[in-house]
């Protein structure tokens, strides 16, 4: 088969499916050119740059060779998958692969944000020793609330019951209980009652926290957004970053990428990385292993 990587594949699952005698191609194509490349392929491989919407479906169908779409990643939001399955062309992800790798940078940011990691070393970097202007807050004891809990919200509410904290969450199916020490109730509850929220859900039709939402949160919370930019409405959480209502925030994802809210950028409270949730080397691995045996499959 000819298969198109278009944000690129992990090099040992290429060896791996070119010593099968497939053909790989690793090319970013804009839409437009993307559309052509669709009908010369027999599967297309996608992360989070590639948006497959209906007109690439569309001319795949007219080319009638693509059979699949598999997003090497969690999220299928970036690929019109219920259209590409009406017209019969697979959409497959590796939800496994890449769950602790995003958990930890969740966990990361949570930390940067509390202890100032990332601006204090930015001064340092600079010349300058502000060791008063950096008290931080301890996550020990703290609330952590998660908003859609999928496999990354688990592996982040794994490490932050170990490190002591109370953690709850919101889940659309599942609004009460408690699983595996995290204590489900509903989103005004997750709002209203944490020190720290993180995001962990696809996107919707509009951001799940701007300035209604953030109204309803303690004040001093942190966000922390390694899912998806558009689930942060991010003028109205840089006001609330100056007004003090949001302690901090960590960023890994953003409405535009790359970004160009450079006020959110070098804002003081806010540690950022540029979506790279996914970006290490067994999630890579882990990923392009999951991807193979999707294709072997086929």
């Amino acid at each position: 088969m000819r298969i198109l990587a278009s944000d690129g594949i992990e090099k040992g699952a290429r060896a791996e499916l070119e010593a099968l005698g497939h053909v790989v191609e690793e090319t970013f194509y804009e839409v437009e050119d993307l559309k052509e490349a669709v009908k010369l392929c027999d599967v297309l491989v996608v992360r989070s740059a590639t948006k497959v919407r209906q007109p690439v479906i569309d001319a795949a169908v007219e080319g009638k060779r693509l059979k699949a779409i598999i997003r090497g990643g969690v999220g299928i939001d970036n690929i019109d998958h219920v259209y590409a399955e009406s017209k019969g062309i697979k959409v497959r992800n590796t939800p496994m692969a890449s769950s602790d790798a995003v958990g930890e940078l969740a966990l990361a940011l949570m930390f940067s944000c509390a202890r100032h990691i990332n601006h204090a070393g930015y001064t340092m970097r600079k010349g300058g020793w502000e060791k008063k202007a950096y008290k931080g807050i301890e996550l020990m004891g703290k609330t952590l609330g998660i908003i859609g809990y999928g496999r990354i919200g688990e592996a982040l509410a794994k490490r932050c019951i170990g490190l002591g904290m109370e953690v709850i969450a919101y889940r659309r199916s599942k609004t009460s209980g408690v699983e595996n020490g995290v204590r489900f109730t509903t989103l005004d509850e997750v709002l209203k009652n944490s020190d720290f929220i993180s995001l962990h859900a696809p996107s919707g039709d509009k951001p799940i926290i701007d300035a209604e939402t953030i109204a309803k949160m303690k004040n001093g919370v942190v966000i922390v957004n390694t899912s998806r930019g558009k689930n942060i409405d991010e003028i109205a959480l840089l006001d609330a970053l100056n007004s003090g209502k949001i302690y901090a925030a960590g960023l890994d994802v953003w409405t535009e990428e790359p970004t160009k809210n450079m006020d959110l950028v070098n804002h003081p409270r806010v540690s950022c990385v540029p979506h790279v949730g996914a970006s290490t080397s067994e999630a890579q691995k882990r990923i392009g292993s999951e991807i193979v045996e999707i294709i072997k499959g086929l």
